[in-house]
């Protein structure tokens, strides 16, 4: 995997920081959600601890021919524009349908009220969307992989 050098260098400083890390042990980097102004605002709630949790469709990862992460894992989260921000570790995966994720996983992802209501029509939507991409049509039970993660490497405040 080709990851681009402003990335790399992050994801060198992190090792450098922790005294070496087995490089199998990256997984992606990546900004949260399909836009701009989402990508961004995710990463500041990351960035706050206020998200400790993400989910993404089953589907998806079959159709980036992608495994879903694993425990262990270390991601770099950056900005839509590919800025890093920080290095997460996946602590947990769990996949269940989408009609049976839990009120205490939506209020873990910390987006909106937090509300499992809040979770299931933000996530209506973007999974629709993102279904479409990859020419399926969302369904309440369409396979959810609902991963937790912590932060293990923030960039300084002041370079955010």
């Amino acid at each position: 995997m080709t990851i681009p050098a402003h990335v790399a260098e992050f994801w060198n400083a992190f090792a450098a920081s922790v005294g070496g890390v087995d490089d199998r042990r990256f997984y992606e980097a990546f900004c949260f959600g399909d836009g701009e102004a989402l990508a961004n605002s995710l990463a500041e709630l990351v960035l706050r601890g206020t998200k400790r949790a993400t989910a993404g469709s089953v589907w998806s990862f079959e159709a980036e021919a992608k495994r879903p992460p694993v425990p262990g894992d270390l991601s770099v989260v950056t900005r839509w524009g590919g800025k890093p921000l920080c290095v997460i570790e996946t602590l947990t995966v769990e996949v269940v349908p989408f009609s049976e994720v839990s009120a205490e996983f939506a209020a873990t992802e910390g987006e909106g009220d937090g509300s499992l209501s809040f979770w299931r029509a933000a996530h209506r939507e973007f999974f629709t969307r993102e279904c479409a991409v990859a020419g399926r049509e969302f369904t309440e039970g369409m396979l959810v992989a609902c991963e937790r993660f912590e932060v293990v490497y923030p960039v300084s405040t002041s370079g955010a």
